[in-house]
């Protein structure tokens, strides 16, 4: 099975390009997902003994949490600790499952792939992009964004330019659905004669 990793700066339209790969028959692993349901559940007490009140009603409060850990390097690499372990291991479980139900393709959308290493898991890397521009725009476009709230998510993550050129394939947003499929399409079509990259 062929291990396909997806990411994408903020803005960049990286979800909607993951949904065009589930409707176009390659299973998804939603790595943003997998937080969102630990943080709901799995990894409250953990959260909550390394960051006292941040949790409540047996959840994560995202938005304390976030202001708790934004722009502090030594909380970020303390959370991580917590989280990436228990993402790994459903990551892990997906793949498996994938496998035993024949896929060809599976691909894992991972925000911060190369940030975390995680292109070393994958045997290619697809690169969801967009003009700054319109990254802005789709940005600001989500509830409470500000220009230090972005600031700060863009420092955490690497530059798009340098994305783009560690990149097996840039899937570019910008045009539209239709474009943005048509790219899809290609590029499950060319993975398909790629070698497996992974031993």
């Amino acid at each position: 099975m062929f291990i396909l990793g997806l990411t994408g700066s903020i803005g960049m339209g990286k979800s909607a390009t993951a949904k065009i790969f589930a409707e176009e028959g390659a299973p998804v692993h939603d790595a943003d997902a997998v937080v969102h349901r630990l943080y709901d559940g799995e990894a409250v007490s953990a959260i909550e003994a390394a960051f006292p009140g941040t949790t409540s009603n047996g959840k994560v409060d995202r938005e304390k949490l976030g202001k708790r850990v934004l722009g502090d390097n030594a909380g970020m690499k303390r959370l991580e600790q917590i989280v990436h372990p228990l993402v790994r291991q459903a990551e892990e479980l997906f793949l498996a499952e994938a496998a035993r139900q024949g896929a060809k393709v599976a691909v894992l959308d991972i925000p911060l792939l190369f940030e975390t290493g995680g292109e070393k898991r994958c045997d290619a890397v697809a690169v969801v992009s967009a003009p700054g521009d319109v990254q802005r725009a789709r940005a600001f476009e989500r509830p409470g964004m500000t220009e230090q709230k972005l600031a700060a998510i863009l420092a955490k993550q690497v530059p798009d330019a340098e994305k783009r050129k560690r990149a097996d394939f840039v899937v570019d947003t910008s045009k539209g659905f239709d474009a943005a499929r048509a790219q899809v399409r290609d590029i499950l079509a060319r993975v398909t004669t790629m070698p497996n990259r992974k031993k």
